[in-house]
């Protein structure tokens, strides 16, 4: 172990602080043998997402290294990363997550992963995200991942013949040499599209994030237009796009790295960044809408479908989202998946259920709590309620839902 590791670490939640060994390869990681993760929902708070996700996050901390990263102000273990470069690996997750879906009747896509990137490098080495995938689609269920990175065979293989599974994969820049700036533990940007290319050979669907795009660093029409071309003809069906927001807690930092790359974003974006949103800096809402709309009209020019992600502005006090003033598609990816219920002891896709839950009025699914735009509620479900769910499906169909 070289000098600048230390052995051992603490790892503080709250007023508890456990010690962990750290293992020096392939990066400087630790192991969580124990862990008490469960499967949820959407965080708490405003939401724009469509639809239901099940999310998953077996590693914390990142090697992709984003300039712009906004799990350093995370806590918990993602702060061990942000702080000291120290990884935590959840060994075994796959068999926590087999075993908590096996106590479902009802269930939503997996979301592999909402924070840390399921294709880094460590990934190689513990395979939890191939695992987790498998865990997922031997059930028949859907998974959809986001990355940065190569996606292996293996995970293709798994998800193509699952329906309602597919890809993300997050393109910032068609500039090579602004890529490795950006994001330079992230692989290429061919092998990026080459990424949308594979999706779409195994008909998979495939979506193109720009996400976000960087005020002075990646927002010209130069960029946004060829993105969106070679991400089209790569087969990608759907663009996914958001602004740079900028945690209160990272903002220096933020600010400073991107100052390297255009020495005019810490004048400039004191002047742009005059929105505050839940301990977060966005860009004037003039600014966003005016990016979003030339975004939109790129896409549709090129026959794919757009939408926002965790897009607001601030009306009366209050965040509203702006996806409904631009998004072209049902759902927030650009598939609709259907919330999916056990049958005769496999999971099937509930019947005509398009899976957009945040406007749904009639709970075709059954399950009244997610007909959220009959409700107005913007809830973040947590395992329990799927189980809850569970119990309340089975009572009403005498006992299970199998026949």
């Amino acid at each position: 172990m070289t000098s600048d590791v230390p052995s051992e670490v603490n790892v503080e939640f709250g007023s508890s602080n456990t010690p962990f060994p750290v293992r020096p390869r392939p990066v400087p990681h630790i192991l969580v043998e124990k862990s008490r993760k469960k499967l949820h929902g959407w965080w708490p708070g405003k939401r724009e997402c469509t639809a239901e996700r099940m999310l998953l996050n077996p590693y914390n901390g990142c090697t992709h290294n984003c300039a712009f990263c906004y799990s350093n102000a995370f806590w918990g273990y993602f702060q061990l990363y942000a702080s000291q470069g120290i990884m935590a690996v959840f060994k075994d997750f796959d068999k926590a997550v087999a075993q908590q879906l096996d106590s479902l009747d009802i269930a939503s896509a997996g979301y592999l992963s909402p924070v840390t990137d399921p294709f880094q490098p460590i990934n190689q080495e513990y395979r939890l995200s191939e695992k987790i995938i498998k865990v997922f689609v031997e059930r028949n269920l859907p998974i959809e991942f986001i990355t940065k990175g190569e996606i292996s065979d293996e995970a293709l293989s798994l998800m193509k013949n699952q329906p309602h599974s597919f890809g993300q994969v997050s393109i910032l820049t068609v500039d090579e040499g602004l890529r490795q700036m950006l994001v330079p533990g992230a692989v290429s940007t061919e092998q990026l599209f080459g990424n949308l290319r594979r999706l779409a050979s195994m008909r998979i669907h495939s979506v193109c994030r720009i996400d976000p795009i960087i005020p002075l660093i990646t927002d010209s029409n130069e960029n946004l237009a060829g993105l969106v071309k070679r991400a089209a003809f790569a087969g990608a069906k759907h663009i996914v796009a958001s602004c740079l927001d900028i945690p209160r807690k990272t903002r220096g930092q933020i600010v400073d790295a991107l100052s390297k790359l255009n020495p005019q974003v810490e004048l400039y974006y004191k002047q742009l960044y005059s929105e505050e949103i839940d301990g977060c800096y966005h860009a004037n809402a003039g600014y966003r809408k005016r990016l979003f709309s030339k975004l939109r009209k790129i896409s549709d020019k090129m026959g794919l479908t757009f939408a926002l992600c965790m897009e607001y502005e601030i009306i009366g006090g209050e965040p509203i989202g702006l996806n409904s003033e631009f998004m072209s598609s049902t759902n927030c990816e650009g598939i609709d998946i259907p919330i999916y219920l056990r049958r005769n002891g496999k999971f099937v896709p509930a019947t005509i259920c398009a899976g957009n839950c945040l406007h749904c009025t009639e709970a075709i699914c059954g399950i009244s709590d997610l007909a959220m735009g009959k409700t107005g509620s913007k809830k973040d479900w947590k395992l329990e309620d799927y189980r809850r769910w569970t119990r309340n499906l089975r009572e009403k169909s005498g006992g299970s839902l199998e026949g």
